[in-house]
C-alpha cells in the first residue's frame, strides 16, 4: 500500500501543471525600458493590435509610468496609450496594472531572462499572457521553451497571437 501511495504521488507530480506564480524578485531598474510585445493572449484593451511596444519608466514614487504604442487592424496609424504599473512591496514580480483609474489588474512577471532580454507576463487566473522581448524578434527555440513553460502553468497557449513585428 505504501508503495502504491508513493507511486501515485510521483505520477501526480509529473502530470500536474507547474504552479502559476510570479518571479520572487525583479530588478525594477533593469525591467525599465522598451519591450516589444511579440505574442499575446490579448486583453480586451489590446484585441486586434499589432506591432505593439511598451516603454516602462520607473519614477521616484516606485511605480512605472507606462506608454504603449500599437497599430490596430489594417490601419498603419500608431495609437498611444498610457497606464501605470505598481510593483508589490513584498514580491515585486507581482504587480498591478492600472489602465483606468481606480481599477487595478494583476500583472505578474512569470518568467524573465537573467539578462532581461525577454519577459513573460501573466495573470493568476490565466486571463492573459504576453511574451515580450527587447528586440522585435525572439529565437524560435527560446519561444518554444517559453510556450511549453506557459502550457505547463495552465495557460491556453493555443490562443497566443503574433503581434506581427517585422524583424
Amino acid at each position: 500500500m505504501k508503495s502504491l501511495c508513493i507511486a501515485l504521488i510521483a505520477i501526480l507530480t509529473v502530470i500536474a501543471p507547474s504552479l502559476n506564480r510570479a518571479v520572487a524578485r525583479l530588478d525594477l531598474n533593469k525591467y525599465a525600458g522598451k519591450w516589444y510585445s511579440l505574442y499575446s493572449i490579448p486583453t480586451m484593451f489590446d484585441k486586434g493590435t499589432r506591432e505593439t511596444t511598451t516603454t516602462y519608466t520607473l519614477n521616484n514614487d516606485g511605480y512605472y509610468n507606462v506608454v504603449t504604442c500599437a497599430k490596430k487592424g489594417e490601419d498603419d496609424e500608431i495609437h498611444t496609450y498610457t497606464s501605470k504599473l505598481f510593483p508589490d512591496k513584498d514580491n515585486n514580480g507581482e504587480m498591478k496594472a492600472q489602465f483606468i483609474w481606480p481599477i487595478k489588474v494583476d500583472y505578474w512577471i512569470i518568467d524573465i531572462a537573467s539578462d532581461y532580454s525577454y519577459v513573460v507576463v501573466g495573470h493568476p487566473d490565466h486571463k492573459f499572457l504576453f511574451i515580450m522581448s527587447r528586440k522585435p524578434s525572439l529565437d524560435k527555440r527560446v519561444y518554444d521553451e517559453l510556450v511549453e513553460k506557459c502550457r505547463a502553468m495552465g495557460y491556453p497557449v493555443e490562443k497566443l497571437i503574433s503581434q506581427q513585428h517585422k524583424g
